[in-house]
């Protein structure tokens, strides 16, 4: 009798961490005159209505997974999207700075939404180059880049075979799939607000298995944003 070959389902190598990476909520919007809060010089908004509602989802969807932990940035938006998964599996949030967005320099505080809308022309030439830094005082891209996947590593690291949440950011989402695809540099900017995207680290080889699935936000429609 001739062996049998199947095809199987993807599994993860053993010792890999499965991460699971949701941008946080819609957050409050920007007018001309609004004072932000700021962290560490990072604006520093709340999730907007919708926002909260996004995660609320967020945590529906998750809520019935295996998640071994959950990690959030800095910043506000990340923990308020977090917060609803996190009632519902007990599990306290661990805050990884480094998983903070891209620092917009002199754009931070809500300028950057203005500019975006606008079509400044540093923004449309950002885009065109796939360059953070071409933005007036921005990080540069390569230190955005390097202190995300050392987080990224080092959460790794600490979850071998386990799943773990990570709330974070548009642009944060964009460079981590960028290096694990080796694609261009913005080739995965503009994941949506509470999508959720899935990587699975295993030291050096990063495989990506997901990206902005909205699934669980189909009784909300959303208009186009600019990427972070």
């Amino acid at each position: 009798m001739s062996k049998e070959y199947r095809q199987h389902r993807f599994r993860p190598p053993p010792g890999a961490a499965e991460l699971v990476l949701v941008r946080h909520g819609e957050s409050a919007p920007w007018r001309e005159g609004d004072s932000v809060p700021f962290v560490d010089g990072h604006g520093d908004p709340p999730l907007s209505p919708e926002g909260r509602w996004q995660a609320e989802r967020v945590g529906e969807r998750l809520g019935h997974e295996n998640i071994d932990a959950i990690y959030v940035s800095t910043l506000t938006r990340t923990a308020q999207t977090a917060a609803p998964l996190a009632a519902r599996l007990g599990i306290a949030p661990v805050v990884e700075p480094d998983l903070r967005e891209v620092h917009l320099g002199d754009w931070e505080g809500g300028l950057f939404r203005a500019h975006a809308s606008e079509g400044h022309p540093a923004y449309v030439q950002s885009l065109t180059e796939e360059r953070w830094e071409l933005i007036p005082g921005a990080e540069r891209d390569v230190d955005f880049a390097r202190r995300t996947r050392a987080a990224v590593a080092r959460i790794a690291d600490a979850h071998p075979d386990e799943r773990v949440a990570l709330f974070v950011h548009g642009g944060v989402i964009g460079t981590l799939l960028a290096h694990a695809t080796r694609s261009r540099g913005f080739a995965f900017i503009g994941a949506d607000n509470a999508s959720i995207s899935h990587l699975v680290v295993a030291g050096e080889r990063w495989i990506l298995r997901r990206f902005n699935d909205t699934g669980h936000l189909d009784e909300l429609s959303e208009e186009a944003e600019p990427p972070i």
